[in-house]
């Protein structure tokens, strides 16, 4: 016998289970991002130790200018990583995301096929113009996600290859910046 009563229990529970897993990766996600945020204050400090022992030893004006240019370069290493570190979670955390909104989309579209069929077997007699309706809207809004979710896909590989790219030139620039002001001030 059919219970829609059933169905949405089932259909609550599946929720439940969701919310669960969402929170769960979500702490994980905050966990690996705390992680970094340790990390990368050691390595400040560690820093902040070491500026401070290599300009208390600086003799001339060369010296300084080439420790000025590897505490720079040494900055911009660490911001660069950083930077690849916070890129990293964001960009797994999305796809994990993703994946899982995917499966669960599949999962409750699913659930939402199975009721309309046992809802239209059910159904008086003269409702079947309305259940064809009803199941046309949910195919629509199934091929809709679909569309939808190749879209944001495409836009993501994008994004992804845009920010990498960024990231390489940021890194390149960064490094030719530094070495030529460490060659232009050894000439002067």
């Amino acid at each position: 016998m059919y219970s829609p009563t059933e169905q949405f229990a089932e259909i609550s529970k599946a929720n439940y289970e969701n919310a669960v897993k969402i929170a769960s990766m979500s702490l994980e996600k905050a966990e690996r991002l705390a992680k970094l945020n340790l990390q990368a204050a050691k390595v400040a400090l560690e820093q902040g130790a070491y500026t401070a022992s290599a300009v208390a030893g600086i003799k001339d004006v060369q010296e300084l200018v080439a420790v000025r240019a590897q505490l720079t370069e040494t900055g911009v290493q660490n911001a660069l990583g950083y930077s690849r570190g916070m890129y990293q979670i964001a960009s797994e955390a999305q796809a994990d995301f993703s994946a899982f909104a995917e499966q669960a989309w599949a999962s409750y579209t699913k659930g939402i096929a199975a009721w309309v069929d046992k809802a239209a077997k059910n159904a008086p007699a003269g409702s079947d113009v309305a259940m064809t309706a009803l199941k046309s809207t949910v195919a629509a809004t199934t091929a809709a996600f679909d569309q939808f979710s190749k879209a944001s896909k495409q836009v993501v590989s994008f994004a992804d290859a845009s920010v990498r790219a960024a990231a390489a030139n940021a890194a390149s620039v960064a490094k030719a910046t530094t070495t030529a002001g460490v060659k232009g001030r050894k000439a002067a």
